[in-house]
């Protein structure tokens, strides 16, 4: 190997992270079978079809997303995602952001990745989840739609943003709202209500003021809101609605997911008592807790 061409290829390795492909190489003058001799040496290792790695070490993840990039070449941008993932687009020129390296907006990934779901109830709870967890601007997810109409979900993700503008912040809330208050003829709930604690504006999770009820639901996600601050918070919030003469419930994560049918239950026996009148009949699954 000349002078000239190491400095090219360590210049080359330098600029990729330690990463090359064949392409590369063969452009540069070395062959496939010295490339083979060095992977069967274990001096490189092959990251992906016709992508290798100058070094025998673990890869990094700067190396597996520069990985993916020279695989999917000139054209490839990164989708935001916590795996690497390839995913084909036609709409190269219109969703991505000149970045190095260079990648999708969040809104475009956020709508690519709902997409991908194999159902559109898969879709709808994944767009709710990208938003409220990326704090992805709406009116940016709503000017993508418009400007490039998923291939299919359009109806579930229509519905999913309509529930996000409606004040839904997390994937808790959305399955509260669909599957206890839906799902069961429950009257909608005003999401993040204003409520006065000691001087500050809180906001309160589901409160049925709106429709003449004065119950306030708390949607308890401590698999987030762990901090003691937030813990403390959310404590004088309970208080001052107790204080207030306010009836409230607080339920968790566990219990919507896995037992809306209860939840609808205890929601709908406060609402009883403070002078609702159920007009829909209960989902079918649920007959035991009405």
């Amino acid at each position: 190997m000349g002078e000239a061409q190491g400095h090219d290829l360590q210049h080359l390795f330098d600029t990729r992270s330690g990463l090359v492909t064949q392409t590369h190489l063969s452009r540069l003058g070395v062959g496939r079978g010295q490339v083979r001799h060095l992977l069967d040496t274990g001096r490189w290792q092959r990251v992906l079809q016709g992508v290798y790695a100058v070094s025998s070490g673990p890869l990094t993840r700067t190396m597996m997303l520069e990985a993916a990039l020279l695989y999917g070449g000139d054209a490839a941008i990164l989708i935001v995602h916590p795996g690497v993932v390839v995913h084909r687009s036609r709409a190269y020129a219109h969703i991505a952001v000149h970045r190095n390296p260079p990648r999708t907006t969040k809104a475009d990934t956020a709508l690519d990745l709902a997409t991908a779901e194999n159902t559109a109830r898969d879709a709808y709870t994944s767009l709710i989840g990208s938003v409220t967890n990326g704090n992805i601007r709406l009116i940016d997810v709503r000017r993508r739609l418009e400007e490039r109409p998923p291939y299919r979900y359009r109806r579930a993700l229509a519905d999913a943003v309509a529930l996000l503008a409606d004040g839904v912040q997390s994937v808790l809330e959305y399955r509260y709202a669909v599957d206890v208050e839906k799902a069961h003829g429950l009257p909608s709930a005003l999401r993040q209500g204003p409520v006065t604690v000691d001087g500050r504006t809180l906001y309160g999770d589901c409160m049925y003021d709106s429709s003449g009820y004065a119950l306030t639901v708390r949607l308890d996600g401590r698999r987030v809101h762990s901090m003691r601050e937030v813990a403390f918070r959310d404590r004088r919030r309970d208080n001052a609605a107790e204080l207030a003469g306010r009836a409230r419930l607080v339920f968790g994560y566990e219990e919507v997911v896995r037992s809306p049918c209860a939840v609808a239950g205890e929601v709908a026996t406060v609402l009883t008592r403070l002078g609702w009148v159920r007009e829909k009949g209960a989902c079918g699954a649920c007959a035991r807790f009405w």
